[in-house]
């Protein structure tokens, strides 16, 4: 195996885990309503486990509201028990065949706890990152201690791996700091 391969290996699962680590992130409430922090709420429904977003169109017409549109009205009675038992926070109204959620004011003190638990959804995220590259590493020190990569090739792929941690890194850090700038 060549080095260039073992870096080509790991690359995806750098992306894998920010892509997580973005979608983790997008269900963190701002100020304005998003499909994201509902459509993974779980509802059982005749006995079954749905996303919100199997069983309802989600939209947001006001920066404070969001909108579930069941497909069946049968649905209609779990989406409201998932969303009261979610922990977010959020009044269900039911208003004929729709939901209606208002999302409250965000308080000064809750945008800081906000704070915290991305930084912390951030740090698991880089935590991962570093688990993928020491990974790929002893991979590496093995391949040149069998013989099947020179010790040159062994220093440039741990250049390479910190050229990548380095690049995801900052991915992160932007990341972080547009949605704090949302947050605050």
């Amino acid at each position: 195996m060549s080095l260039r391969e073992f870096i080509d290996k790991v690359k995806p699962e750098f992306e894998k885990s920010f892509r997580f680590l973005q979608a983790e992130i997008d269900k963190i409430r701002t100020s304005r309503a998003n499909p994201s922090l509902v459509e993974d709420l779980e509802v059982t429904c005749f006995g079954q486990k749905f996303t919100l977003k199997q069983l309802a169109a989600i939209s947001t017409p006001e920066p404070n509201q969001i909108v579930i549109q069941p497909w069946d009205q049968s649905y209609i009675e779990p989406i409201e028990k998932a969303v009261s038992n979610s922990g977010l926070g959020m009044s269900a109204v039911v208003d004929k065949n729709v939901i209606r959620l208002s999302l409250p004011l965000l308080t000064e003190e809750y945008r800081k706890s906000l704070v915290k638990v991305l930084n912390a959804k951030a740090e698991e995220g880089r935590q991962t990152m570093r688990h993928w590259r020491e990974d790929c590493w002893n991979k590496i020190q093995k391949a040149e201690k069998e013989g099947a990569l020179s010790e040159d090739d062994k220093f440039k792929g741990k250049d390479e791996l910190q050229k990548l941690i380095d690049e995801y890194n900052k991915k992160i850090k932007e990341l972080i700091e547009q949605k704090e700038k949302e947050l605050m």
